[in-house]
């Protein structure tokens, strides 16, 4: 099996049934929809939102077909799955990556990756005196980082080369259950080219979307290396000091965010930003989703919270048609906002 494959039959099994196939699909692509958000709370899928954006839906399909056809998984209907008894069985076997945490780091991943191969590639021609190669990284902004970042490491420059040798090597060592080689192949140095990633799939052996999901798994167990052993490492943590201050608000949400400090209505929010109400109480869902301390309290009356989990809970689901019909004085934006606060806990 797969690894793409077990990350696909756990969400299956997480969503229970809820959703469509293709929540799981938006959930890899990372779709910033209110929907797609929410779902990864609420059914604990957190760790793979965005670990895949170059899935294409083509793939995707190909990937549950043939899933279908080894009788993995069964369609109930309306695009929704279980797994099947052999699914379930397979899935107990087999081990799920273990650092991915695409909530927090698919945002930062690739521009990590872009620094990190940048970088390499610049010291280590600078410490045999080469000045004339072709950048392997094109973002300017990239460039533009690496040469204010080169004017503040407080080493020589002739050391700068073997020290972040040794911190690299030392924390892709003490990484359990990573490949090392996903990262150090794709390295280009002094007359040394880096291999593409097809080219890394095939030498290692692995199918291409399994040597995305495992070059994803080595680059946040790096960042996730770096954050823990920052005080000890003097170069790694400046290519993700500054990437980490980022809430995960989109910046829409941030916008509603900062009007309702204001005192705004979410009426007035709406005619002030030209936006429909739907989308405004979407941005209230994220914040709830977000900010621990957030209240919905003005929104939703502590006794209807009560009762929207309680019946969440009695009848086992987070499908808002389902609970609304148990409860119909509250609307579907009052259920999401409280499943939102409260769903996955």
């Amino acid at each position: 099996m797969l690894q793409i494959e077990s990350i696909i039959l756990y969400s299956i099994k997480q969503l229970n049934r809820e959703r469509t196939i293709y929540s799981v699909y938006h959930l890899l692509n990372g779709k910033k929809s209110s929907q797609t958000i929410q779902d990864a709370h609420l059914f604990s899928l957190k760790s793979f939102f965005g670990i895949y954006e170059q899935l294409s839906r083509n793939s995707f399909e190909e990937i549950i077909q043939s899933m279908i056809n080894n009788r993995w998984i069964e369609n109930n209907g309306e695009q929704r799955f279980n797994l099947t008894p052999l699914g379930q069985k397979l899935l107990e076997k087999k081990q799920l990556p273990k650092y991915i945490d695409g909530w927090n780091y698919h945002q930062i991943a690739s521009l990590f990756w872009e620094r990190l191969s940048l970088f390499v590639q610049v010291v280590s021609n600078l410490m045999f005196g080469e000045t004339r190669y072709i950048p392997i990284q094109k973002n300017k902004e990239v460039h533009s980082w690496l040469k204010s970042i080169l004017k503040d490491i407080p080493l020589p420059r002739m050391e700068v080369g073997t020290t972040v040798y040794s911190e690299l090597n030392d924390c892709l060592d003490a990484g359990k259950e990573v490949d090392p080689s996903l990262v150090v192949f794709q390295l280009t140095g002094f007359q040394q080219i880096g291999l593409t990633p097809l080219q890394v799939g095939k030498q290692l052996n692995l199918n291409f979307h399994d040597y995305q999901i495992e070059f994803t798994n080595t680059l946040h167990y790096l960042i996730q290396k770096i954050k823990e052993d920052g005080h000890q490492l003097k170069i790694l943590p400046l290519l993700i000091h500054d990437l980490m201050e980022e809430d995960d608000l989109t910046l829409s949400a941030r916008k509603t965010q900062k009007l309702l400090n204001q005192g705004y209505s979410l009426d007035m929010i709406a005619k002030i930003r030209h936006l429909k109400l739907s989308t405004i109480e979407d941005h209230l869902v994220e914040l709830a989703l977000n900010i621990d301390d957030f209240s919905i309290d003005t929104y939703v009356e502590k006794e209807l919270q009560n009762k929207i989990l309680e019946i969440s809970r009695q009848i086992a689901t987070k499908q808002l048609k389902l609970i609304r019909e148990k409860i119909v004085s509250a609307t579907y934006f009052q259920i999401r906002l409280v499943l939102a606060k409260y769903g996955d806990r």
